[in-house]
């Protein structure tokens, strides 16, 4: 397997897909390597830019493909299923540059971004020269005045991981997985091998720290051996730390999972403790990851949109009673909502977007049904409804649509915006 730096020296390259991805990989790999820039985008205008023609009659050393083309599905797919040994990612031509530097690269289901966000803030505390980079939102190679001393905070989707060749963690992390992107990846076993990669490539000397209260996870270390050391997470975080930490944000289940991620990892960077809990106390979220916008004695509003399938809004459900929920969007192939009546203390589901069908089908048993054709009429239902609920309990809108965006949004920052704008109409917050 090719390991040095002189993988991408001098050859001709192909990248395909210029989002924020790809224009990095050309600006890293353009002084010293011929390179070539190809989208199905036919309305991006760059030098360079091949016609798909032009692609197939042409040799490439390496194609470096971005994480959001589809080889199944995308224009060249012809072409790039005869080329796969040709195919690399961002990743690895990171990994080719800079093999020395430490790498704690996070993947799971859900809570990624905030994992890798907490860690990056605690290790920015301690004055170490550490990057957040990743599918975060910042392409790994923009990073300058890289040492052996930098410490990388990667987050990394299945996207990324799949088409990964050489890159390797040197302390990889899986939070949890659960059936998700299979529009994608066609079949959850897929899936699941696409995420394992993230430790595929390690060896004895690197380290794997695991979920194996997750069963997908549990499953695929009985059937798999890997060669660098596994540390299991099974356990509850000690009652007695979670009483110092003065932060309601981690009082959910999810939260609490990835902040048991997250003591394990700084022990094995042998954080100050005082350092530590001052970062948690101070960290409220990312936005639109189960960010609270507003709060009084009666009334708690949230705004989660990343939440793109269940059981990425399950984790807070199962921590909050007397919910307004507000779910809908474009449903995600295999997605199952596992949780019963009884783990949903006094629920009422609000609607939206073009799939409603699908959300009756599954939330029907679990709770009072309404639905809407757009979400500012179903947010001014909400507030009606609340102002006529003469219940005195606190009462949690909770926007975490348990579905993709793309039925009526760019993503999902421009839903959770769109949410939050509704919201200063209706309420005034």
């Amino acid at each position: 397997m090719l390991n040095n730096k002189y993988i991408f020296l001098k050859k001709k390259i192909l990248i395909y897909g210029l989002g924020k991805s790809g224009i990095s990989s050309y600006k890293f790999l353009k002084k010293q390597n011929k390179v070539y820039l190809y989208d199905d985008n036919k309305n991006i205008k760059i030098k360079k830019k091949l016609k798909s023609n032009q692609i197939i009659n042409f040799f490439f050393d390496y194609i470096v493909i971005s994480p959001g083309i589809n080889i199944e599905t995308c224009k060249l797919n012809k072409f790039l299923k005869k080329n796969l040994n040709k195919i690399v990612t961002d990743l690895d031509i990171f990994y080719s540059h800079y093999d020395k530097s430490k790498n704690i690269t996070i993947t799971g289901t859900n809570g990624k971004s905030t994992t890798a966000q907490i860690i990056y803030e605690i290790l920015k505390k301690q004055k170490v020269d550490v990057r957040l980079v990743g599918n975060i939102g910042n392409p790994i190679l923009l990073e300058k005045n890289i040492t052996n001393s930098t410490v990388f905070v990667i987050e990394a989707s299945s996207y990324q991981l799949e088409y990964s060749k050489i890159f390797k963690a040197k302390l990889a992390v899986i939070l949890n997985i659960s059936p998700d992107h299979l529009e994608r990846h066609k079949t959850l076993k897929n899936y699941i091998n696409a995420k394992f990669r993230i430790i595929k490539n390690q060896s004895k000397k690197d380290c794997a720290i695991l979920n194996t209260n997750n069963i997908y996870i549990k499953k695929k270390l009985k059937t798999e051996k890997y060669l660098s050391k596994i540390i299991r997470i099974n356990k509850l975080i000690n009652p007695t730390y979670l009483k110092r930490l003065d932060n309601s944000y981690f009082l959910t289940e999810g939260n609490k999972e990835n902040l048991s991620f997250v003591l394990k990892i700084i022990k094995i960077f042998k954080i100050k403790k005082n350092n530590i809990l001052q970062v948690l106390n101070n960290f409220y979220g990312l936005k639109y990851r189960q960010q609270i916008i507003y709060k009084s004695k009666k009334l708690t509003i949230i705004n989660d949109s990343k939440a793109t399938s269940f059981s990425s809004s399950m984790s807070i459900l199962k921590s909050i009673p007397n919910v307004y929920w507000i779910v809908g969007g474009q449903a995600k192939k295999g997605d199952k909502f596992l949780l019963f009546k009884k783990d949903c203390k006094n629920f009422k589901v609000y609607i939206f977007g073009k799939n409603q069908s699908i959300f009756k089908k599954k939330l029907k048993k679990i709770a009072k049904i309404e639905s809407f054709k757009d979400l500012k009429t179903l947010i001014k239902k909400v507030f009606f409804d609340i102002k006529n609920n003469k219940d005195q309990k606190h009462k949690t809108i909770l926007f975490s649509p348990a579905a993709a965006s793309f039925d009526s949004f760019k993503d999902f920052e421009e839903r959770g915006k769109y949410f939050n704008k509704l919201i200063k109409q209706t309420y005034n917050v």
